[in-house]
């Protein structure tokens, strides 16, 4: 029996060797093969609240930290969750779950009577158009790549109103990403 290196010899190109015939075949067709663009992918930082996982464009994070101790504001808007000292500046954080509906009210997390975050809880800091500002997350998931052709559009009866925030949907694998627009999701 002949070994397998001989038999492999058979299926590779020498020097020398006569390739007459495939060039006569390859010279017979005269159609040209569009490149397929190659998908470059983005990344995304996702989390969980309430148990979904969403994501947003990691180009629009400026850092994740662990919850620090909140003032409440007074007379706040529905979905500030109170403000937060970091590194010389102040800025607010918001309770994203009122804004997309998955609360009616804001918790109390902040003040003197403030219970203990939960353990996985964080704070999403972003650069704002007026300065910085915190989106309280429940989990910070991971960075995922997604390529366009993971990407949708978010389905009709999502976007509009309160939820534009939403901006479309990714999958991988049996993973599915709700996509958020996090400017819109702190406006």
């Amino acid at each position: 029996m002949p070994s397998l290196s001989t038999l492999l010899d058979t299926f590779f190109y020498v020097p020398g060797e006569d390739i007459g015939v495939l060039q006569e075949l390859v010279a017979g067709t005269d159609e040209s093969i569009e490149p397929v663009p190659e998908e470059i992918p983005e990344e995304y930082l996702s989390f969980r609240l309430e148990g979904e996982l969403y994501a947003v464009p990691i180009h629009g994070v400026k850092e994740i930290v662990k919850v620090p101790p909140l003032t409440e504001v007074p007379r706040a808007a529905a979905n500030l969750l109170g403000v937060m000292y970091l590194r010389g500046e102040v800025l607010p954080v918001y309770d994203v779950k009122v804004k997309l509906r998955l609360a009616d009210k804001a918790p109390v997390v902040a003040g003197p009577d403030a219970p203990e975050p939960h353990r996985g809880a964080r704070i999403i800091v972003v650069q704002m158009a007026d300065g910085l500002a915190g989106m309280w997350v429940d989990e910070v998931s991971e960075v995922v790549r997604l390529r366009p052709s993971m990407l949708e559009l978010a389905p009709p009866g999502v976007g509009g109103g309160e939820r534009d925030c939403v901006v479309g949907l990714g999958r991988r694998n049996q993973q599915l990403f709700i996509l958020l627009d996090i400017w819109q999701v702190l406006a």
